[in-house]
């Protein structure tokens, strides 16, 4: 059985939940922890602990078992591309774009950053990213900048190509990418958590607030609002757009990057904003409403059509769960369901949905029914295997993490 007071200890030291990874995650990270440290009573661990900083950092270190690759979940990085391109302000030398990828892990997030901020035509100059984690080997190997197969998945590695040398440690990163990105190392839910008064044009802190309580998310998605700049973009994971929305953030309507403006300006209140918001910013039209339930009448052929024609396809759907609206994007995956039957795309987006709304029973039915219409789904494979991770069980979440690379292997070929 654990003993509750290093989960609590995690809880006020890093804010985790330790739900999020499971009881017994804590208790091998303590044992392996007292096995290092040459002490057989978990009592004589526990005082250590109280009075070494050097064996929190190590109790920690055990405990982050972090799973990041390059572009992975590329609609954030696609969409920060395109906003760069239609022309943010500023972007140059004398003021170069701000951006900040928390947590940055082992350093795969903030290179893919700088990458696509290259491809978009940006020089390193034109732009400054800081990359701050808790982990200080997970920063160690990221200034080192070497990588293996396991940080390149998916389809189009091309990237690869441009922006490293094969040595016989790995893929080097070049230089190029390299020099936009500044690391170090931090605690989101420390006081005073990077004091900066200079706000930033764009926040990725994805897959992050999964791992708090909900009085910690709270917190957390304040430090987002304080860090970001009047005009900035945060990007979270999937699972986490439902908690901006709850918290005074705005959509902004990019589908499947999970993007979020700061909160509006209360009504009657005219906000000075000193430049326009980018293209993209500006309201696109709603889906057409989801078919209110209504007695069910002769109608002829043609009214049917014209009936069934009413309901949105499956990228409105993403857009309005993207929005946080997850009771009608799940409607309507019924009705889409209802009318086409069950294909897996549907049913991986409604795991999606019930994923984001902490439904997390609902959640794994759904990608496993879409795994069995299509088991090369890399979408419900994916998410499957960050879901099996979040209740701790890292054996499925491997199996399902080995199937993904061996799909990524046939379609490279």
């Amino acid at each position: 059985m654990s003993d509750p007071r290093f989960e609590q200890f995690l809880g006020r030291a890093i804010g985790l939940n330790a739900a999020s990874i499971g009881s017994s995650a804590i208790e091998r990270a303590v044992a392996a922890r007292c096995k290092a440290c040459k002490l057989g009573d978990i009592q004589a661990y526990w005082e250590l602990l109280q009075n070494s900083d050097e064996e929190v950092q190590e109790l920690i270190e055990a405990v982050i078992v972090p799973e990041t690759w390059f572009f992975r979940d590329a609609q954030a990085f696609a969409a920060l591309a395109r906003l760069v391109m239609r022309g943010l302000p500023q972007a140059d030398a004398i003021r170069p774009l701000r951006l900040l990828s928390l947590p940055c892990s082992s350093g795969e997030e903030p290179y893919t950053i700088a990458m696509a901020l290259l491809d978009a035509g940006l020089t390193a100059e034109q732009f400054r990213i800081d990359a701050i984690d808790l982990s200080a080997r997970s920063l160690a190997l990221a200034r080192q900048g070497i990588y293996g197969r396991n940080s390149f998945r998916g389809q189009n590695l091309a990237f690869r190509d441009r922006y490293f040398d094969a040595t016989k440690d790995g893929h080097r990163l070049r230089d190029t990418v390299r020099a936009p990105v500044e690391f170090s190392q931090g605690n989101i839910v420390a006081p005073n958590f990077h004091a900066d008064p200079a706000g930033y044009d764009f926040v990725f802190c994805r897959n992050l607030l999964i791992y708090f309580d909900a009085a910690t998310q709270k917190h957390v998605i304040g430090v987002i609002r304080r860090l970001l700049a009047p005009d900035g973009i945060a990007f979270v994971g999937h699972s986490e757009a439902g908690l901006m929305g709850a918290n005074g953030f705005t959509s902004a309507k990019i589908p499947m990057a999970f993007a979020f403006h700061r909160e509006s300006a209360k009504p009657g209140v005219t906000q000075a904003r000193p430049v326009p918001s980018p293209p993209i910013h500006r309201p696109r039209r709603e889906p057409p409403p989801l078919p209110k339930s209504r007695p069910v009448l002769p109608q002829s052929p043609r009214h049917e059509e014209k009936r069934e024609a009413a309901l949105p396809n499956l990228e409105e759907l993403r857009l309005l769960a993207d929005r946080g609206r997850l009771q009608e994007a799940a409607l309507g995956c019924e009705a889409l369901i209802r009318r086409d039957g069950a294909t897996p795309d549907a049913l991986a987006l409604l795991g999606l949905i019930s994923d984001a709304s902490n439904d997390l029973g609902a959640a794994e039915r759904y990608y496993r029914k879409a795994l069995y219409l299509d088991p090369a789904n890399a979408e419900a494979l994916g998410h499957l295997a960050l879901l099996l991770k979040k209740q701790g069980d890292h054996g499925g979440a491997k199996l399902l993490d080995e199937r993904l690379r061996r799909l990524d292997k046939r379609r490279v070929r």
